[in-house]
């Protein structure tokens, strides 16, 4: 390849000397963007069938460089292409084999275009790809929470308010509460997707250009909704990165707020489940431990994913329109999320599946710190007609009788009760069993045992 025999910049012409050593690493983005390459090759291949198209290239020139782009996407793909760091990112690199193969007709590839609009559309074809990749993984997700709450809908245990026993509710509906969120996370990864559909190619470098090209075509070629309206803004817009990395922080925060939930779960202190050998690990000076550190990762890896959010934000809060090198942090900041997002996703369905539920313990923690006592103020108000506040000023006078004589609410006797309001008779005692209570939370959204059933075949039929 004559023109480019020393492997110099494409500006070297106007900038002469070559960049410093330190510059030349620091500005080599190359080790990082070369995750990019199918989506440059798919990018500059409708660019080059568009140019055709407008009769900006004949079809020699066409067919030439798409020949070279098939060839060099074998050669990565058969890992026998070399990516060397002089030729600082993934699209000069693509574009300096070219011209190794077709010659000087590897020129016109870069025709009404710029390494600005190029750079965007790759990155928003691999973030339309990585977010299908990340909903694939919540949905596994959500689809074993599902299986297992189907197996514990009857597992009682006590809801938590404060980290304090409040009612009693269902391990079932306890769990599907991360499908929820998890949901949640899967429509921002799907709303995402819906921004991401505006092809920046085309926009060139920050006004766009002079040729006569069809970005109708290339949108419609690279299955975009539409091409983006203003040039200046294509090239400095960020916001999707911001949308990509927030969802992935929320997702992120969900899969904490798991771990720490099992962690204590599985603390002496709680002892509801017991995690199996392969998702703890020991300590080196006390035999007996079983640590939950698979938990401890999720946790703490959610500090990451912040790191990452937060360090786009300050990239672009200060940033004047429209490009700057700035930018270039963009792509490592979503490749480490995404990457990591994956693992955590990942490792939870493992710890999923490596977990014992202690009911025994269950049921005894719902039966503590009178978790029925709700149940009793909400019958005196539908069986006496009372006010809700005299109800709980009765129920709450009980609890401190109970608290008094160290009973039980069931352990009451009905003379007891009655020294608290006349109207209380042995009906009451039925309240104060635990199942019961879970039976008759049947508003839409609570823990009775048939709506959790009805959300159960919900969930199935989205999942």
């Amino acid at each position: 390849m004559s023109k480019n025999k020393n492997n110099k910049p494409v500006w070297s012409t106007r900038i002469k000397k070559n960049s410093s050593t330190l510059f030349a690493k620091v500005g080599s983005s190359i080790n990082v963007d070369k995750r990019l390459y199918r989506q440059d090759i798919k990018a500059s291949t409708a660019h080059v069938e568009m140019l055709f198209k407008k009769k900006i290239i004949s079809i020699q020139v066409k067919n030439k460089i798409i020949w070279g782009l098939k060839k060099i996407s074998n050669e990565i793909n058969k890992k026998k292409f070399i990516f060397n760091n002089k030729s600082e990112d993934i699209h000069m690199s693509i574009e300096k084999r070219l011209f190794e193969l077709i010659g000087e007709d590897a020129g016109f590839v870069h025709t009404a275009r710029s390494r600005n609009d190029q750079v965007l559309v790759d990155f928003k074809l691999w973030m339309i790809e990585s977010s299908d990749d990340i909903i694939k993984e919540i949905d596994s997700t959500i689809k074993l929470i599902i299986k297992i709450a189907e197996k514990n809908i009857y597992t009682v245990m006590p809801s938590f308010t404060h980290l304090k026993n409040a009612q009693p509710t269902s391990f079932a509906h306890y769990i599907l509460a991360y499908v929820e969120m998890l949901t949640r996370d899967k429509k921002r990864f799907l709303d995402n997707k819906q921004r991401l559909l505006e092809n920046p190619l085309g926009v060139a470098a920050v006004v766009g250009t002079s040729f006569d090209i069809d970005r109708e075509y290339t949108t419609k070629k690279l299955k975009f909704k539409n091409p983006t309206g203003n040039s200046i803004d294509t090239v400095s817009d960020r916001d999707f990165v911001l949308d990509f990395l927030y969802s992935i922080s929320v997702c992120s925060n969900h899969i904490s707020r798991f771990a720490e939930e099992f962690i204590l779960w599985n603390s002496d202190a709680f002892d509801l489940i017991k995690l199996k050998d392969k998702v703890v690990t020991g300590s080196s000076i006390m035999p007996q431990k079983k640590n939950p550190d698979t938990l401890e990762y999720l946790r703490g890896k959610t500090g990451h994913f912040y790191g990452n959010l937060f360090s786009m934000l300050t990239i672009l809060k200060g940033l004047p329109l429209s490009y700057f090198k700035d930018l270039q942090d963009d792509k490592e900041l979503a490749f480490k999320s995404y990457d990591q997002i994956k693992i955590s996703l990942q490792i939870m369905r493992e710890v999923l599946n490596n977990f014992l539920i202690n009911k025994k313990k269950m049921i005894q923690l719902a039966e503590t710190g009178y978790t029925t006592a709700t149940d009793l103020a909400e019958y005196i108000v539908q069986k006496y007609k009372y006010p809700f506040r005299k109800a709980y000023l009765i129920t709450s006078k009980l609890v401190n009788l109970a608290e008094e004589k160290d009973k039980k609410l069931n352990q009451l006797t009905v003379n007891e009760m009655k020294i608290i309001d006349k109207k209380l008779n042995e009906d009451v005692l039925k309240l104060f069993n635990i199942e019961n209570s879970v039976k008759s939370k049947k508003s839409y959204g609570g823990t009775s045992f048939e709506n959790i059933k009805k959300m159960i075949k919900k969930y199935k039929k989205n999942a």
